[in-house]
């Protein structure tokens, strides 16, 4: 393999007093994927922070092609060739998708003609190298999810990186769109480019990864060749313990329906005819590809955009959703998929977003009790595990995994009896999942009845009760968890045989 690209040598990293990086090194080859893998707060997102001049290290030193930089920004990163691609897309929702490709480009001269043709031109050509169905003449703000960091990945690869940094580029991805990712690493890998690949994803690392480092508490535990590497060794790495339950949920008895749709439909989201029923104590997957109007579905049913034809049952009485307010005194929650723009308050602190749907019930004469917020705040903090320096600390600055946590905690407060989860665990790391699923199994046992979308079929296997397929708005097919296996459940999402589709 080529010489080193990039190669960090005992890098140390402390935030008041809190040391989130103690003598790390890392090492990138030209031509390879090297996946950095950890729990959340492990010290990955620090690190790449360093690498993109975000952050300053301490102590220690950074070499790019052997010299070494005496300083680092992320202007200079980026004019060495270095590209971030996050978890969550930054994107300006108000320009179309040709102009945010088009910023990532080195932009010449301060005046000049912006030939707009020829930007167009380019950002199909990008956006057509990893098979992305999406206009470069669309607004961001218009694009889902995935779409944007399909687009966030296009402009990278326009930026003509010499290092890539992909932290959990297939999160939202279709597995159709993971294979043309993955296809697209694969070239860059054959002109010379170095990846460094996060994922939590543990499956896809032995697919696309040459090497592996595991942080644990802002150390390396080691580096492994990946074909050397089994999964269950990294996972003891990551959480130094074994998590043999990641996929174990526990049985529990099911109760009357709580939940019930007839023929629910609503145009404006495109959900067509749905037909489901949920009852307390179960959990209840909902699968499909992206696209499938899975998130449209709970939208609908959390009364974001209210359905215009069809029943909506709770508990028996027929009723109308049309807004969120409705829904919580219905005793409906949800959690949604992008966490960071509607799950949490980023800017606010862990109490406030905690309390942030139950302000009438803790309030008195219009005034806030603080006590009462930090005392709910604090007892959902202890029974989820929650890893934040203070109540008073900005979720912004917790990691994904616990983020999720306090959205999750948001709405447990208001006492449901339907949790809509979606995605509930997209970018958290193993020992989140589990301790989450945990919470799953528990909140299921005392009797809530939770409605989870997700796009992981391990996930969706081995934690539902049943399992409903949503293909172009409607539930296609329901499965028991005894008769549903993976193939099953994709030749429904799909409309024909999955062994055809992934051959």
């Amino acid at each position: 393999m080529p010489g080193a690209l990039l190669q960090l040598t005992s890098i140390c990293k402390s935030f008041g007093g809190v040391c989130a990086l103690e003598g790390v090194s890392f090492e990138l080859n030209a031509g390879e994927v090297h996946a950095l893998v950890g729990e959340n707060g492990a010290g990955k997102s620090t690190l790449i922070k360093i690498i993109t001049g975000a952050v300053q290290a301490d102590s220690g030193s950074i070499q790019l092609g052997g010299a070494v930089l005496a300083r680092n920004d992320p202007s200079l990163s980026r004019g060495l060739g270095i590209a971030a691609i996050y978890q969550q897309p930054a994107l300006f929702p108000d320009l179309s998708v040709a102009e945010n490709m088009a910023l990532r480009v080195k932009s010449g001269e301060p005046w000049r003609l912006v030939r707009w043709g020829r930007r167009r031109a380019s950002a199909r050509e990008l956006l057509g190298r990893i098979g992305a169905d999406v206009s470069c003449d669309a607004l961001v703000r218009d694009l889902t999810m995935p779409q944007q960091q399909i687009v966030e990945i296009a402009g990278a690869l326009g930026a003509e990186a010499k290092i890539l940094i992909l932290d959990e580029p297939t999160s939202s991805l279709t597995h159709r769109e993971v294979e043309n990712l993955f296809r697209v690493i694969r070239q860059l890998k054959q002109q010379g480019v170095g990846m460094i690949y996060i994922s939590h994803r543990m499956d896809e690392l032995p697919v696309i990864a040459d090497r592996v480092t595991v942080l644990r508490d802002g150390k390396c535990v080691g580096t492994r060749a990946m074909a050397e590497a089994a999964t269950a060794e990294l996972i003891r790495m990551m959480v130094g313990r074994e998590l043999s339950d990641v996929f174990a949920k526990a049985a529990a008895p099911l109760g009357d329906v709580v939940l019930q749709t007839k023929d629910l439909s609503c145009g404006e989201s495109g959900v067509r005819g749905i037909n489901l029923r949920l009852r307390s104590g179960e959990i209840l997957g909902l699968a499909g590809l992206v696209g499938a109007g899975r998130s449209e579905l709970a939208r609908v049913l959390f009364g974001l955009t209210p359905a215009d034809r069809g029943e909506i049952f709770v508990r028996g009485k027929s009723v109308r959703i049309d807004s969120p307010a409705k829904a919580v005194r219905l005793g409906i929650a949800y959690v949604p998929e992008d966490r960071r723009r509607y799950g949490v308050i980023l800017e606010m602190p862990v109490a406030a977003n905690t309390t942030l749907a139950i302000l009438r019930q803790i309030s008195r004469a219009g005034l806030l009790d603080l006590a009462r917020e930090r005392q709910i705040t604090g007892a959902f903090v202890e029974r989820l595990g929650t890893q934040t320096p203070s109540l008073d600390a900005p979720v912004g600055q917790l990691s994904g995994g616990n983020q999720q946590k306090v959205a999750l905690a948001r709405w447990l407060a208001t006492e449901p009896t339907v949790m809509i989860l979606d995605e509930p665990t997209q970018g958290v790391d193993v020992g989140a999942k589990a301790e989450i699923h945990r919470l799953m199994s528990e909140l299921a046992g005392r009797g809530l009845a939770i409605l989870m979308i997700s796009s992981e079929l391990p996930e969706i296997l081995g934690w539902s009760d049943r399992i409903a397929v949503m293909r172009g708005g409607s539930i296609v097919g329901e499965l028991d968890q005894a008769e549903a296996n993976q193939e099953k459940v994709l030749e429904m999402a799909l409309g024909h045989a999955a062994s055809e589709a992934l051959a």
